[in-house]
C-alpha cells in the first residue's frame, strides 16, 4: 500500500470512529423520549410493538460501523473504537452533571425543572448504557471475528447477522435490567420492552446487511483487498 492509500484509509478510520461516537452519544442524550412504530398493532406483555425509545435509533450504526471496521481494519482497531467510545460518553456524562448542577438564571428559555427532566437521569441512563454497550460491543467483535475465522472471510452476511443479533439482545436486556433496578423504568414494562427492542433492533441489523457489503465493496474496489485481507494503518 503507498503511502498515499495509508493516508487516506487513516481518514476513512477516523471519519468511521467520528460517527460511531455521535451516534452513541446522542442515543445515551435522547433515550427518554418513547414513540410507538405501529406496523403491526401487536401487543407483548403490556407493551405494544414496537413501542420504543428513540434512543435506539442511531445505536444499531454503532454496529454497522463496527463490523465494517472490524471487517476492513481488524479487530484491534474495532475495540479501539468501543474504548474512545466509552470516554466519549463519560466525558460526555460530566458536560450534562455539570450544566446541570449550575443554576438557570430567572430568563433562562429552559429553566431548572425542564432541564432535570431532560437530562436529569442521564447520568443513570449513560452508566447503564456504558455497561450494556461495553459488553455487547466487545461480544459482537469477538463473533464476529470467530466467525471470520471459521469462514476464511467468505459469507458476510453469516458474521454480520450472527454477531449482531446476540449482542443485541445482550445489549438490550443489560441496560433494560439496570434502568429498572434504578426505577427509571417500571419493571412491570420490562418483558414487553425486552421482546420489542431485541426485534427491532434484529430487523435493523438484517435491514443494515446490503449497507455492508456495499461498504465492504467500496474498500476492496479503492485499496485492491482481497477477501479476508484487511488494511494496516499503524
Amino acid at each position: 500500500m503507498t503511502l498515499k492509500d495509508k493516508l487516506t484509509a487513516q481518514r476513512i478510520y477516523l471519519l468511521l470512529g467520528s460517527l460511531f461516537i455521535t451516534s452513541l452519544v446522542v442515543s445515551n442524550l435522547i433515550f427518554q423520549k418513547f414513540f410507538y412504530w405501529h406496523p403491526f398493532n401487536i401487543e407483548i406483555f403490556g407493551t405494544k410493538l414496537f413501542e420504543i425509545s428513540v434512543g435506539i435509533l442511531p445505536y444499531p450504526i454503532t454496529f454497522l460501523i463496527t463490523d465494517l471496521i472490524s471487517e476492513i481494519y481488524g479487530k484491534k482497531k474495532a475495540n479501539q473504537v468501543v474504548v474512545v467510545g466509552i470516554f466519549a460518553s463519560f466525558f460526555s456524562l460530566l458536560i450534562v452533571f455539570v450544566s446541570n448542577t449550575v443554576p438557570a438564571t430567572s430568563w433562562s428559555p429552559v429553566d431548572d425543572d425542564m432541564f432535570s427532566t431532560v437530562f436529569g437521569n442521564t447520568a443513570i441512563a449513560v452508566f447503564a448504557s456504558m455497561m450494556a454497550y461495553l459488553l455487547a460491543q466487545f461480544i459482537d467483535i469477538q463473533i464476529y471475528h470467530f466467525w471470520k475465522r471459521l469462514t476464511k472471510g467468505k459469507h458476510l452476511w453469516l458474521r454480520n447477522n450472527f454477531s449482531t443479533f446476540l449482542s443485541q439482545f445482550v445489549d438490550t436486556f443489560t441496560i433494560l435490567i439496570l434502568l429498572c433496578s434504578f426505577n427509571i423504568i417500571d419493571w412491570s414494562r420490562f418483558t414487553g420492552l425486552l421482546i420489542a427492542g431485541f426485534l427491532f433492533k434484529v430487523m435493523i441489523a438484517a435491514l443494515d446487511t446490503p449497507f455492508l457489503y456495499f461498504g465492504v465493496y467500496l474498500f476492496r474496489r479503492r485499496f485492491n483487498l482481497k477477501v479476508n485481507e484487511e488494511i494496516s494503518i499503524d
